[in-house]
Parts: C-alpha cells; sequence; structure tokens
C-alpha cells in the first residue's frame, strides 16, 4: 500500500504543471527552413534561407509573378511584420488555384518557414493571424440548382 500512496503522490506532482509547448529550429541539410502554405485550391511549397530579400516564384521573381501590387503586398506582410525585410530569400513553387489563391498559399508557407526558421517570431505571426490557414474553398454545386446556391427561375407559366 504504501507503494501505491508514492505513486499518486508522484502523479499529482507532474500533472500539475503542463509543460509548454517548445518550438525548436527545423532546418534541412543546406540551412533552409521548409513549409507548405495552402489557401482555396492553390498549394504552396516555400523554402527560406538567409540572403539579401529576393523572393523567387516559380522561377521567376515575385513582381514579375503576381503583377497585381495588392498580391504582392499580400506576400510581404508576415516578412513586414516580423521586421525581417532584406534578410531573407525566399523561393517558393506554387500550384493550383488561381493568382489571388495561389499568393495567400505562398504568404501561408513564408509565416510557417520563418517560425521554422526563428521560433521566437512565432507568437508576432501568430497575432497577425499570418499561422492560420484560411480555410475558405469554393462550396460545391448542388444537384437541382443552378450554381451551389442560385435555383432556376421560377415560371409561372
Amino acid at each position: 500500500m504504501a507503494d501505491l500512496s508514492s505513486l499518486a503522490e508522484l502523479g499529482q506532482a507532474t500533472s500539475s504543471e503542463p509543460a509548454a509547448p517548445v518550438h525548436v529550429q527545423k532546418l534541412d541539410k543546406y540551412g533552409r527552413a521548409y513549409a507548405t502554405g495552402k489557401r482555396k485550391d492553390a498549394i504552396a511549397r516555400v523554402w527560406i534561407k538567409p540572403g539579401t530579400g529576393k523572393i523567387i516564384i516559380n522561377d521567376k521573381e515575385y513582381d514579375q509573378y503576381f503583377a497585381r501590387p495588392v498580391l504582392q503586398m499580400i506576400l510581404q506582410q508576415p516578412i513586414v511584420a516580423s521586421n525581417r525585410a532584406g534578410q531573407y530569400d525566399v523561393i517558393a513553387t506554387v500550384a493550383g488555384g488561381g493568382l489571388s489563391g495561389q499568393a495567400g498559399a505562398v504568404r501561408h508557407g513564408i509565416s510557417k518557414a520563418l517560425t521554422y526558421y526563428e521560433p521566437a517570431l512565432r507568437a508576432v505571426l501568430k497575432k497577425g493571424g499570418f499561422l492560420t490557414r484560411d480555410s475558405r474553398t469554393v462550396e460545391r454545386k448542388k444537384y437541382g440548382r443552378a450554381k451551389a446556391r442560385r435555383s432556376f427561375q421560377f415560371s409561372k407559366r
């Protein structure tokens, strides 16, 4: 019986304080951080490494791939929020969806890769909402309807 009581006391001592999750740096053998970003139907594979701030998407400069200034701004958001402009080179391959979804996917991937490279940035990026995957997707078309929600035009005669 003495053994059981000592085990119960030991169990209470360990369960009183849950350990905070420790985030460690995750790098590949080339010293890069890798992350996958998703948005709508787009999937982006993103690598970051220390550099001069070049962003290359599908073997093109980001301002050439995303011609609209809004999409370029979306891409820069996690880097600007973490005050790391010009410190990291970003290489991304993105496929699927349209340009807006692809920009959101690359932003999500950059944010995750930054937290893998510098775990201290996690709080800043989480507060900005960059680490959360935007789960909104296109609603499927239903049987008996013109589109997902639009019904066919009513005809009295």
